[in-house]
């Protein structure tokens, strides 16, 4: 079994040592724990818990850590309370949401009571240069659909159909904002465009709809349940179109609902997967044991943001505001490069392009 490498534990473990018995730091989690991102939360929350237990593995004394777990639902009303109860809990800080809709939603919560939000994955360009408490681990929609929009082209795609969900629009229309505006720059044209809601329409009449329209390929700009059975009605309708989906779908329930229609999905990931480092071979076996499958990169990316809160709290000294810390004392470590956070809370990531191949994802060139 390999022991956690790395400076940072170590780094913890040393400062936080003179502690003595204190109060517990709190780390808040929330996300969509139930609803049609389920998987998305859950791979988020199990990331956060090793980004904890790595620390615990190092021995840190005096001051435990301890994760509070909040589910906002799939509703805004949900959400707030979620928020409210984290901030009453004095929380040291919050990670999450996995969505782009929920971080608008419970982001005045946070900002009113002064507390930093560090959210795994919501990129909506909205978000993006703006001097708040609210620190990014993602890339922006903007960096996602340029990197699609160029892939499409080198494939030879010029004529695209897309559906997107309605219900976490603020993602997804910035996404295809994005998406659209690069691809048409490269001779490319979107030839049709259907939003959809989960819960209420029949994904049949969806695909239907944009494959009446001549596209080359269909892109999905939704969760991994929606793109899985998007998936099975295009292979009724055309079987061999390619299919693309945004990194938005990509955990492992597209490929266990989608099945043999997802094979040759393609989609951009922001992590390595291939990756044969210590510390992310340490991570990805740890996570397999402990959850019964790998981890996808909303566990990636929600370790990271543990784990950069953890040592920028272990880093600032006495009086510093933990907003200040993640900004002037990094970089911090991540599992597969260093974070550092500019002015605005935005970091930067790297796009990997993976497709769909015999049952799991794999990287292509």
């Amino acid at each position: 079994m390999r022991a956690w490498p790395g400076a940072a534990a170590l780094l913890l473990a040393a400062l936080l040592a003179g502690c003595g018995k204190q109060e517990p730091l709190r780390i808040g989690f929330i996300g969509e724990l139930t609803g049609r991102s389920t998987d998305l939360a859950e791979a988020g929350r199990n990331g956060l818990t090793l980004a904890v237990e790595r620390l615990r593995d190092q021995g840190i004394p005096g001051r435990p850590v301890e994760i509070l777990v909040r589910n906002t639902g799939d509703n805004a009303a949900t959400a707030r309370a979620a928020a409210e109860e984290l901030v009453a809990a004095r929380v040291d800080a919050i990670i999450g949401p996995m969505t782009t809709t929920m971080a608008e939603t419970i982001q005045p919560v946070t900002e009113k009571a002064g507390v930093v939000l560090v959210s795994p994955t919501a990129s909506a360009v909205k978000f993006h240069g703006k001097d708040d408490l609210l620190f990014r681990m993602n890339w922006t929609t903007r960096d996602n659909g340029r990197a699609y929009a160029r892939r499409s082209l080198d494939k030879g795609i010029r004529r695209i159909g897309v559906a997107a969900s309605a219900d976490n629009r603020s993602f997804s229309e910035s996404w295809l904002n994005e998406y659209r505006a690069a691809f048409e720059a490269g001779g490319g044209k979107v030839v049709a465009v259907r939003f959809f809601a989960s819960a209420n329409e029949d994904h049949g009449p969806v695909v239907g709809e944009l494959v009446a329209a001549g596209p080359d390929a269909l892109l999905f700009v939704a969760n991994a349940v929606d793109s899985a059975r998007l998936a099975q009605q295009a292979r009724k309708h055309r079987p061999g179109l390619p299919l693309i989906a945004a990194e938005w779908a990509g955990t492992d329930q597209l490929i266990e609902l989608g099945g043999r229609a997802v094979e040759g999905m393609a989609l951009v990931q922001n992590y390595d997967r291939e990756d044969k480092s210590d510390r992310f071979l340490t991570f990805r076996d740890t996570y397999t044991r402990r959850f019964g499958r790998e981890p996808v990169f909303g566990s990636v990316l929600t370790f990271d943001a543990g784990a950069v809160v953890l040592q920028a709290l272990a880093r600032r000294p006495a009086g510093m505001p933990l907003k200040e810390a993640l900004i002037r004392l990094g970089p911090f470590d991540g599992l597969q490069r260093p974070v550092t956070f500019d002015a605005n809370g935005d970091t930067e990531r790297v796009a990997h392009h993976v497709v769909v191949r015999d049952g799991r994802f794999a990287t292509e060139p």
